[in-house]
């Protein structure tokens, strides 16, 4: 379960049973949506780093650069995300592909996509 307080200050801390994560309303730190953005480009980390363990090589050095693109009805609708990846000497073309294919399954992506059959329920306790 995630859990937050509100209170009187510009931040949302949310905390589950092992860690805490802190967001900001003033520009302080990332809000709610830009951390979203960045779980996804996080995810694609993660895959990157499982692909070239998959394959036995190093990830180091991989960058990924994500980017959201503002539907019509502006910044708060989501119509792509970019996700450009950069590799480093000595990577060979099946590697590449194996790479961003595995940065194409990321599960945070994939819930997005499936998305809307999500039901968001809220409820007083």
């Amino acid at each position: 379960m995630y859990v937050t307080t509100v209170d009187k200050s510009p931040l949302i801390k949310v905390s589950t049973g092992k860690h805490e994560v802190t967001y900001a309303l003033d520009g302080s730190l990332m809000n709610p949506l830009e951390a979203f953005y960045a779980t996804l480009a996080g995810c694609a980390g993660v895959y990157a780093k499982k692909a070239c363990k998959a394959l036995g090589t190093s990830a180091e050095g991989i960058e990924i650069a994500c980017r959201p693109v503002a539907g019509t009805g502006g910044p708060l609708t989501l119509a792509k995300f970019k996700t450009e990846v950069r590799f480093p000497a000595g990577f060979t073309a099946e590697q590449k592909d194996a790479v961003l294919q595995s940065i194409a399954e990321c599960a945070v992506k994939e819930v997005v996509k499936d998305g809307a059959g999500i039901d968001f329920l809220v409820a007083e306790v």
